[in-house]
């Protein structure tokens, strides 16, 4: 554990990693056996639950509730109150703690405000999740989905630009210059 800023306000209770340079805001909480990496920022009002684990360099935008069963490699985009959730049949008076799904969140994926992550479905590196889309199904590398039931509409490059591929397969993103090839439906940087 190496040193950290936490808020006044923030709770931060024993038993969790924090690394260095990581910075933790207003009204957030951390609890014990939560993992979070070196230079993450982790916005106000903002609970991460037992067991999580946040790589490097992760974004955690105001109002995010990341619950157990999820994780998260390095530089992931976590847009305003996102939801992820862990369990598939809630009921308030039934104890499922037992039963959490887990949700594996790929390097440099960014999801929107507001989206909803149903638990069980990976979200693949790089991929890129539109404000106000719910996940219902696993999402692929660099794929950009959007809406209620989010559908796949499109590739994204690294960068955060939309790929457009010619008859080869091939793109070049807009804002770097990287290429890429799509093949058998996967997308990867060349």
């Amino acid at each position: 554990m190496g040193e950290y800023f936490a808020h006044e306000t923030a709770v931060i209770d024993e038993g969790c990693l924090i690394g260095q340079g990581t910075k933790i805001w207003h009204f957030s909480h951390v609890m014990p056996g939560a993992e979070i990496g070196e230079n993450c920022n982790i916005g106000q009002n903002v609970v991460i639950s037992p067991g999580v684990k946040l790589g490097r360099q992760c974004k955690v935008q105001n109002n995010v509730s990341i619950y157990e069963g999820v994780t998260c490699d390095e530089d992931v985009f976590l847009g305003p109150s996102m939801v992820f959730t862990n369990v598939t049949n809630p009921r308030s008076a039934v104890n499922r703690r037992g039963e959490y799904s887990r949700t594996h969140v790929g390097r440099g994926a960014s999801i929107g405000a507001n989206a909803t992550i149903v638990c069980g479905h990976d979200i693949g590196e790089f991929a890129f999740i539109g404000a106000g889309a719910v996940v219902t199904k696993t999402v692929p590398a660099y794929a950009l989905v959007l809406g209620n039931p989010a559908r796949q509409m499109g590739w994204m490059s690294e960068y955060g630009e939309k790929l457009e591929f010619d008859a080869e397969g091939l793109a070049t993103c807009p804002g770097s210059g990287e290429k890429y090839r799509l093949e058998e439906g996967k997308v990867r940087k060349i």
